[in-house]
């Protein structure tokens, strides 16, 4: 074994805080013990870490591609810590959830409130992030599950449809289609609308409603989240296209939110690993997301 584990440690504070003085601070230890350490560390593995220039010390890129693979083990002793934690509190368990960003300022909340209500000695930890961040969390054991309105490909996970959440527009109070019980597409193409980058998991949706149209809209502005479209779209910036879970439950002071007649939509889905059963606390909190945001689904 080249590395052992101080020596990751070492060398991912001296990364963190780019030099031998904020790794010291960093880990309490004197300055030459780290530098010694760092020098012993380049020597195991055959090649250097750091060029030494004027007292600095500047990362290699074979410096940069070790620190990624380092954070991944940082993550898995993380989790040791948690499980540690959970069994020096007694606690009865815990629950460890991914979710969409917009999920997690709506529905989520509510389903968790329910669900501690019934488990208060439940540790229930909750991370938003972006479908390839929620698919690396569920295949390493970050997270036994994740809530998406996106779509998580992978052989290895399994999934479970919640809800159809309909796209809708959320149009600015006294619009002329701010009265309809939907709109069309075309319908919305001449507006000034509010889109999203197509690097952005929910802005490829977007793009495709306009796909069979000659003439796809050019959106004047772009964000990078459904909620920051809902706040622009409440000061009358403009119409905001969302998926219904962003206005769930939410104020809409300044704008109306239309259905929009198409048939894509931002399904709500659970996933985690095809090898592992979900705990029955997981199970339970699925079972309270569901009466939360789909009650007609059960039916």
């Amino acid at each position: 074994m080249k590395l052992n584990l101080r020596q990751i440690e070492v060398f991912r504070a001296v990364m963190l805080t780019g030099s031998v003085v904020g790794a010291s601070k960093l880990l309490y230890v004197s300055q030459p013990a780290i530098s010694r350490l760092i020098a012993h560390t380049e020597q195991r593995l055959g090649f250097e870490l750091f060029l030494r220039t004027k007292g600095r010390l500047y990362p290699t890129p074979e410096a940069r591609r070790l620190l990624s693979e380092v954070n991944v083990v940082y993550e898995g002793v993380e989790r040791v810590n948690e499980v540690a934690d959970d069994l020096a509190a007694n606690r009865t368990g815990s629950l460890r959830i991914s979710c969409s960003p917009n999920l997690g300022q709506t529905a989520l909340p509510r389903a968790i409130a329910q669900f501690r209500a019934a488990h208060p000695a439940v540790r229930v930890v909750v991370r938003s992030q972006i479908p390839t961040n929620m698919l690396q969390a569920l295949l390493s054991g970050q997270v036994d599950l994740a809530v998406s309105n996106m779509p998580i490909v992978h052989p290895n996970l399994t999934s479970q449809l919640l809800v159809k959440n309909p796209i809708v527009a959320l149009i600015p109070e006294g619009h002329r289609l701010s009265t309809r019980a939907w709109v069309r597409p075309a319908e919305l193409a001449s507006e000034v609308l509010i889109g999203y980058r197509q690097n952005v998991p929910f802005g490829l949706l977007i793009h495709e409603i306009f796909a069979s149209l000659d003439e796809p809209p050019e959106m004047q502005m772009e964000v990078d989240q459904a909620q920051i479209a809902r706040a622009m779209a409440q000061v009358g910036a403009g119409i905001a296209l969302v998926d219904a879970m962003t206005v769930f439950g939410e104020p809409r002071d300044g704008c109306v939110a239309v259905p929009v007649r198409t048939k894509v939509n931002a399904s709500v889905q659970i996933f985690h690993l095809q090898t592992e059963a979900l705990s029955r606390l997981a199970q339970e909190f699925v079972e309270m997301l569901m009466t939360v945001i789909a009650p007609d689904a059960q039916k």
